[in-house]
C-alpha cells in the first residue's frame, strides 16, 4: 500500500514547477512507484494559457477547483472547464488550456511519468525509451 500526504511533498523533491511559473505540478505517484499510471495535482496560474500534445502519453484531467477552458486544436472544439469536469486525450490530442480563475487539477497519466521530465518545444514529454 502506498500513502502519501499532499501537504507533506508539496514542496519536496515530487514538486515540480514549469520555466515561466505559470504551472505547478505535485507529483504524487511516479512511474518507480509501479503502479502503471502517474497521479498529479496541477494548478494553472489565473489567465493563462499552455498548449500541450502529449503525443507519447495518455491523460485524463479532472477539476477540482477554478474555471478555465479546453480547446482541441485538431477540431476546434472548445469545453469548459469546472469543478466536476472531466476531459481525457485519448488520442493523443493537442490541445491549449486556459484559466480564467487558478485551476486545481487532478491528473493522471498512462505510461506514467517519472517525475523528471520537461515538456518539449512542441508541448510533448518524451517517450519513456527516448528517456532510457
Amino acid at each position: 500500500m502506498i500513502v502519501r500526504d499532499f501537504n507533506e511533498i508539496v514542496k519536496s523533491e515530487k514538486d515540480r514547477v514549469t520555466s515561466d511559473a505559470k504551472w505547478t505540478s505535485v507529483r504524487m505517484l511516479l512511474a518507480n512507484d509501479g503502479m502503471g499510471f502517474s497521479f498529479h495535482i496541477t494548478f494553472l496560474e489565473a489567465g493563462s494559457e499552455h498548449t500541450f500534445h502529449y503525443k507519447n502519453h495518455f491523460e485524463s484531467v479532472y477539476c477540482m477547483q477554478g474555471t478555465g477552458r479546453i480547446t482541441d486544436l485538431a477540431t476546434g472544439e472548445t469545453h469548459e472547464i469546472k469543478p466536476g469536469v472531466m476531459y481525457a486525450l485519448d488520442e493523443h490530442d493537442k490541445h491549449t488550456v486556459v484559466a480564467y480563475e487558478e485551476l486545481v487539477m487532478a491528473c493522471c497519466f498512462n505510461p506514467p511519468v517519472t517525475g523528471t521530465e520537461v515538456h518539449r518545444e512542441d508541448g510533448s514529454y518524451a517517450a519513456a525509451e527516448e528517456l532510457a
